[in-house]
């Protein structure tokens, strides 16, 4: 921390209050991390320069304190923030071309010592746990960064629309009567059928079923499995049954006196 006696050393003169002692360490661990303090307030002005050191008017605010760093290496502006509450110091740390944002609530009274704002080695009641909370909640994160709430927000709806359009996807096929299964149903089980007349779409000579249950009377050919044929259905082939119905076929037999036209 010998920085950090230095530049505290420079400002003393200029701390009045415990707010402006952490707003100096807080000062002092973003120059630690490689950022140069260019001026105070929101704004970027002609006579800003990189510098370790804070602004002449750093501290004419105890209320707000508005400073502005970029990396030493890099035009990556940071806006510092420290808004005093009662007791209370929040710090808010966000990148102006992201729009990403930090926070970091300090309470005054557990970090500093009010009887001896003036004398560094009692002024700050514990630097390594102060320390430790600036470079985990505010600090900009080296290996992690974390995406803009603006990005954040996308994504959450990005990931809302994808769920809804599943579900009507899903409500869309529950609804289609003409929708194939995509799977079988289970043995024993009989398949709903609404009851009615006529002729089946499907042709069962090639749908590949076994064999099973044959009736000559029904006019369906035995190649389907048990109940997959619904109640009172007939099928009207386009050609010949085949070989395994016995007899005429009472659906083509020839009118009476049919023969008689061609003695």
């Amino acid at each position: 921390m010998a920085g950090l006696e230095v530049l505290f050393a420079g400002v003393s003169a200029s701390v009045s209050c415990p707010q402006d002692a952490v707003v100096c360490f807080v000062h002092w661990e973003l120059i630690k991390s490689g950022f140069r303090c260019v001026g105070s307030g929101d704004e970027p002005r002609s006579s800003d320069r990189r510098s370790e050191l804070l602004p002449p008017d750093w501290s004419s605010n105890k209320e707000l304190y508005s400073l502005r760093y970029k990396p030493g290496d890099g035009d990556t502006q940071l806006l510092l923030k420290a808004i005093a509450v009662d007791s209370i110091l929040i710090f808010n740390l966000m990148n102006c071309s992201t729009q990403q944002v930090s926070d970091l609530t300090v309470n005054l009274s557990d970090h500093v010592d009010t009887d001896h704002l003036h004398t560094f080695d009692s002024v700050y009641k514990d630097k390594d746990c102060l320390s430790a909370q600036v470079k985990s909640q505010l600090l900009p994160s080296q290996d992690k960064p974390t995406a803009p709430r603006a990005e954040r927000r996308s994504r959450r709806e990005e990931e809302q629309e994808q769920e809804e359009e599943r579900q009507r996807r899903r409500r869309g096929e529950d609804s289609d009567p003409l929708r194939i299964p995509s799977r079988r149903p289970r043995q024993g089980t009989q398949p709903h059928w609404n009851r009615g007349g006529g002729g089946m779409i499907m042709d069962p000579l090639r749908s590949g079923y076994p064999r099973s249950g044959f009736d000559p009377s029904s006019g369906i050919p035995d190649i389907l499995p048990p109940g997959a044929v619904p109640p009172g259905a007939r099928f009207d082939p386009f050609g010949p049954i085949g070989r395994h119905r016995p007899g005429p076929d009472p659906d083509h037999m020839p009118p009476p006196g049919y023969d008689d036209m061609f003695m």
